[in-house]
C-alpha cells in the first residue's frame, strides 16, 4: 500500500499503515517525535506500529547530532538470526517433543543463565568474540557483575523472544531465534535513559521519554560507547544460541549441513546517510531493509514468518517492520485469552501450551500477512516459513 503523510510540528510524519488502525495514543507519541528539533526530514513508521516507551515501536527517526535513549529501547540490539539447513520434513520424526526439550536443556530460557560462560567452549571464532566483547565491557557503565554478563551470552530471555524450527513451501527446515543484550542491555538502556531525563536541554520537551543525548558531548560519547558494545553484545548472543542450536540439530542428524546464517538487529542506532546527510538513524522495531539486504520478519508463535529482501525505498530510510507487531498489550491479553484459545492457535506447534504464555497467543499480534502487503514496496520475500517448533522463556 502507498504510505500516508501526516503533518508533524516540525517535520511529517510517513505511515505504512492503515490509519483507522492506528491507535490515536500511538498517533499522539509520533507527533511528539516529530516535534523534536533535532529530527531530520520525516519519521518513517511501519504498518506494525504500536504504543511503546517515548518513541512508538515501529518507528524510524534520523536524528541531526542527537540520540534519544528511549527511542532505542532497553532491549539495545534485540534482533534475529535464522539459517537454512539440508533437512526436510521427511527427516524430521512425527513426534518433536524431545527435540524441544533437548533445545530448551541446551540454551537458558527466561531468567536462566549457563553455569560457566559457554562462548569459552565455543570453536576458536567464536571464543575470540566472547573473549573481546569481555575485555571491553569493562569500560561501560554497566554494574552488573561480570561473571553475569559472560554466561548470559548465548541464553534467550523472556517475553517474546523464541527459538523456532520451521519449514518453508518446499518443506526444507530452518532454524531461526530472536533475542537481545539481555539483562546487561537493559541496565545500560535504564542507565543512560535517566541521565538524559535530567539534562537541560530537555527539560521543554513534551514528552521527557524523547529526552536525548547531543553530539559533542561527555554523555553522548559515553552512551554511543556503551550502546554500540550492547549492540554487539546482542548480536553475538544470537550467534552463539545458533551454534548451541546447531549442535543439537547434529545430535539428531548427524549428517545436517547448514546455510550462511542471516542475522539483523531490530533495536538499535546506526550512522548512515538519507537525503544527502549524514544522521543518527534509530529503528525501534525495524530493521533496515536496503537494495537486496536480507532480513527476518516474523509473525507470531502459530503463524508465518517471512526471510525478505529489501528494496531500498529511501522514503522508510531504507527500513521495514520488525514483525507483526502487537495487537493488545500483555495485561489485556491475559484477561481476553484463555489456555484453551492458546492450544487452539497453536495447534500443530510443539511448544509451551501453559499460563506463562498466554500473553503471546498468536491473536495478541496483528496479522503478519496483512503486515506484508502493507509493505510491498519496502521488502519482497524470498522465502516463507511456518514454525513446528517452538521454545519460549
Amino acid at each position: 500500500m502507498p504510505s500516508i503523510t501526516i503533518k508533524g510540528r516540525n517535520v511529517p510524519i510517513q505511515l505504512w499503515a492503515p490509519i483507522e488502525e492506528v491507535d490515536t495514543q500511538v498517533i499522539t507519541q509520533l507527533k511528539n517525535v516529530a516535534a523534536l528539533p533535532w529530527v531530520a526530514h520525516h519519521v518513517a513508521v511501519m504498518p506494525d506500529v504500536h504504543l511503546g516507551k517515548g518513541a512508538t515501536v515501529g518507528s524510524v527517526i534520523a536524528m541531526h547530532g542527537a540520540v534519544a535513549p528511549a527511542a532505542v529501547g532497553v532491549d539495545i540490539g534485540c534482533g534475529m538470526a535464522a539459517v537454512k539447513t539440508s533437512l526436510t520434513s521427511k527427516d524430521l520424526p512425527d513426534d518433536l517433543r524431545r527435540v524441544r526439550l533437548e533445545i530448551e536443556n541446551a540454551i537458558p530460557v527466561g531468567r536462566m543463565s549457563h553455569d560457566t560462560a559457554a562462548w569459552q567452549h565455543a570453536p576458536d571464532q567464536l571464543r575470540d568474540a566472547g573473549q573481546a566483547l569481555m575485555d571491553r565491557y569493562a569500560t561501560t557503565d554497566a554494574p552488573v557483575h561480570t561473571g553475569t554478563v559472560a554466561c548470559q551470552m548465548g541464553t534467550l530471555g523472556g517475553g517474546n523472544h523464541f527459538i523456532e524450527i520451521c519449514l518453508d513451501t518446499a518443506d526444507t527446515v530452518w532454524l531461526m531465534l530472536h533475542s537481545g543484550s539481555r539483562n546487561v542491555g537493559k541496565v545500560l538502556a535504564e542507565h543512560h535513559i535517566g541521565i538524559a531525563r535530567r539534562l537541560k536541554h530537555n527539560e521543554a520537551l513534551d514528552d521527557r521519554d524523547l529526552a536525548v543525548f547531543l553530539a559533542g558531548t561527555k554523555v553522548f560519547d559515553a552512551y554511543r560507547r556503551d550502546l554500540y558494545w550492547a549492540q554487539e553484545y546482542a548480536r553475538f548472543n544470537r550467534q552463539m544460541m545458533l551454534h548451541l542450536l546447531e549442535d543439537v540439530i547434529r545430535k539428531f542428524w548427524p549428517r545436517v549441513t547448514f546455510a550462511e546464517p542471516i542475522s539483523c538487529h531490530h533495536n538499535y542506532v546506526a550512522e548512515e546517510v538519507h537525503f544527502g546527510e549524514e544522521v543518527l538513524v534509530t529503528r525501534k522495531g525495524a530493521i533496515r531493509a536496503g537494495h537486496r539486504e536480507l532480513g527476518i520478519i516474523p509473525g507470531s508463535m502459530g503463524t508465518k514468518s517471512y526471510i525478505v529482501s529489501g528494496l531500498g525505498n529511501p522514503n522508510s530510510f531504507q527500513s521495514a517492520s520488525h514483525g507483526a507487531g502487537r495487537r493488545m498489550s500483555r495485561t489485556e491479553a491475559r484477561k481476553r485469552f484463555t489456555l484453551r484459545d492458546l492450544k487452539d492457535q497453536t495447534a500443530g506447534v510443539e511448544c509451551r501450551k501453559d499460563s506463562g504464555v498466554i500473553d503471546e497467543t498468536p491473536k495478541a499480534y496483528k496479522n503478519i500477512d496483512s503486515v506484508m502487503k502493507q509493505q510491498q514496496d519496502l521488502v519482497e520475500i524470498v522465502a516463507e516459513l511456518k514454525q513446528i517448533v517452538c521454545v519460549k522463556g
